[in-house]
Order: C-alpha cells, then structure tokens, then sequence
C-alpha cells in the first residue's frame, strides 16, 4: 500500500474535550491534514521535544530512547496503519542492525517517539483519503494553547486517566444534518480549527 509522509504542523488545547489536545499531521509533499485527539500527557512529551525543552528528570518516552540507545536500536519509521472507528492503530518500526521488528504503539506515542529519534512518520493513502482533510493554501506551524505550568511539572508524578472509546462523549454534531456538517466542516477549516474539524468528520464518516 502506499505510504504518505507526515510532518507536525500543529498542536493545540482541545475546546470541547478537557486535558485533550488536536496534534495535527500534515503531509509533506500536498496539502491534507490528519488532526488526532490526544492525551495531555502525550501532548507534552510532543512539544518539550518540539520545543528543545530539557526536563528535569527523563521522561517515559526520553527513557525508551535511552534505553534503545544504549542497546544499539533505531527507530526507522512510524507507520500509522489503520484507523477503526476513529481510533487511529500506529506502529513503530525498529532495528538493531540485523533484523527489523514491528512494534505495536498507540499513534500519539509513536509520535513522540518519531520526534526523539527524527525518524520519519508516515500514513497509508487509505487513511489520507478516509481521515485527511484538505487545506487550500500553505499553512504554516504552531505550537499554541500549552499550559506553561504543566511544561515545568515533571509527568512522572501527574495520574493521566485515558479514557476507553466506551467512555467517549457523544459527537456534539450528531444532531446536525448532512449539510450543516459540511458547511459547520468548513466553517471550522476556515477557523483553523482542527481540533473541531476532526470531530465533523467522524461524525460525516459514521454515515457513509
């Protein structure tokens, strides 16, 4: 199947979904965007990276890089492979010189790790055309909306509850026709917000 590269374009506080964040891929060469809901804890890991940040002690994700350091890994690619439901499935690509393993990882993670070791991300075609919308223009990078004081605060001493796609708030524009969501989906490109985009269309998916 064919691989798309993506970028980091964007990463903001979510509006509608407290302690989440809208990390936004962009692909490299044309101009869909891939806006993903993500937990706080994993926004974080994202932009101190992003942001050359150094925390005080390692983080989860800087101790795995350590760890595959010290034993010789590289991480060659993050493939994001499949999306179910809204859920997006990512893997991360690994070798030790001899042989290539596959590792199962969710996709903010996997992110975060592509960032650690400035590995490549990449997505199937299937998922640009499914889950990907399209940006007139050229849109240019952000980094917004972080709680300054939870960049300070060290992650390993913070509860993250994650919740279950079971547990999920109903769509706030389930009840919205087909063609308010298609004029609410560009209201919300226009806006630039992806966060609320992503939501319109999942719920335009769940229809079809």
């Amino acid at each position: 199947m064919k691989k798309i590269r993506l970028d980091i374009v964007g990463l903001s506080y979510s509006q509608t979904q407290s302690g989440a964040y809208a990390l936004v891929l962009g692909e490299v060469e044309g101009n869909r965007r891939l806006p993903i809901i993500i937990g706080s804890h994993e926004a974080q890991a994202i932009a101190i990276r992003i942001e050359k940040m150094i925390p005080s002690r390692p983080l989860t994700h800087d101790l795995f890089q350590s760890f595959a350091d010290s034993f010789g890994i590289k991480l060659i690619e993050v493939l994001i492979y499949n999306l179910i439901e809204g859920i997006f499935y990512a893997k991360i690509i690994c070798s030790d010189g001899n042989k290539i393993v596959e590792i199962d990882a969710r996709t903010s993670d996997a992110v975060a790790l592509a960032v650690r070791f400035e590995a490549p991300i990449y997505a199937y075609e299937f998922i640009m055309s499914s889950a990907g919308i399209i940006i007139e223009g050229h849109e240019f990078a952000f980094l917004e909306n972080l709680d300054k004081s939870n960049k300070v605060q060290d992650p390993s001493v913070v509860e993250i509850e994650e919740k279950t796609p079971s547990e999920s708030p109903q769509n706030p524009f389930s009840s919205l026709t087909d063609e308010q969501l298609e004029q609410a989906l560009n209201q919300a490109l226009t806006e630039e917000n992806y966060e609320q985009a992503a939501l319109i269309r999942d719920e335009i998916s769940k229809r079809k």
